[in-house]
C-alpha cells in the first residue's frame, strides 16, 4: 500500500488516541455526502491534493474512510470482505451475505451507506479492518472516469476475499487477501 494511504491511516490513529471530538465529527460526517460536512474538513483536507476538485474520487475516498475509521477504529491486516466472511462464519448469518452482495452492487452514490452498514457489522464482531487498502479500493470505485472493468476488479477481489474467509476451516484465520 502506498505511503500516502499509510500516512492517512496513521493520522486517523493519532486522532483516535488524542481527540475524541475529532472522532465524533468524523462519525457525524457519515450522515452527509462524502466531503460535505464542514466540521470534518480540518481532519481530512490537509490530505487532499491542491489540484483535486470537490467531487474528486480521491477526496471522497478520504472522507469515507475517515468516517468509517471513526465508526470502527480497529486498524489491521484484513480486508473488509475477508472480515465480513469471517464474521459470517462465526455467526452463521445469511443476512451478512445479503448485505455483502448489496455492497458489491452499490454504485458510487450509495456506496458510503452500504459501507457504513458493513463496518458497523465488523464493529459488533470487534474485527480488524485494513483501512489503507480500503482507501485504495474506494479511490477506484468512486472514480466516474475509471474504466468499469477496473472497478469490477475491486468487486471481484472483495468477493474472493469474502468467500475464501467464509470457507476457511473453523479455528483458522482467513487466507491473506487476494492481490490484483
Amino acid at each position: 500500500m502506498s505511503d500516502f494511504a499509510q500516512d492517512f491511516v496513521a493520522h486517523l490513529e493519532e486522532l483516535h488516541k488524542h481527540s475524541s471530538a475529532a472522532m465524533a465529527e468524523l462519525r457525524r460526517s457519515l450522515g452527509f455526502a462524502p466531503g460535505a460536512y464542514p466540521p470534518a474538513y480540518p481532519y481530512v483536507e490537509r490530505f487532499v491534493a491542491a489540484e483535486r476538485h470537490a467531487q474528486d474520487a480521491s477526496r471522497l475516498a478520504l472522507y469515507v474512510v475517515a468516517g468509517l475509521y471513526a465508526l470502527h477504529p480497529r486498524q489491521g491486516g484484513k480486508s473488509l470482505a475477508a472480515g465480513l466472511g469471517e464474521l459470517m462464519r462465526q455467526r452463521d448469518g445469511a443476512g451478512i451475505e445479503q448485505r455483502f452482495i448489496a455492497l458489491l452492487g452499490a454504485d458510487a452514490e450509495n456506496l458510503a451507506v452500504y459501507l457504513r452498514q458493513v463496518v458497523s457489522l465488523l464493529a459488533t464482531g470487534d474485527l480488524l479492518l485494513d483501512y489503507a487498502t480500503l482507501l485504495r479500493d474506494l479511490h477506484l470505485w468512486l472514480d466516474p472516469w475509471i474504466d468499469p472493468e477496473r472497478r469490477d476488479v475491486v468487486r471481484q477481489r472483495w468477493a474472493r476475499d469474502f468467500y475464501r474467509a467464509l470457507a476457511a476451516p473453523a479455528g483458522e484465520t482467513a487466507p491473506p487477501p487476494a492481490n490484483d
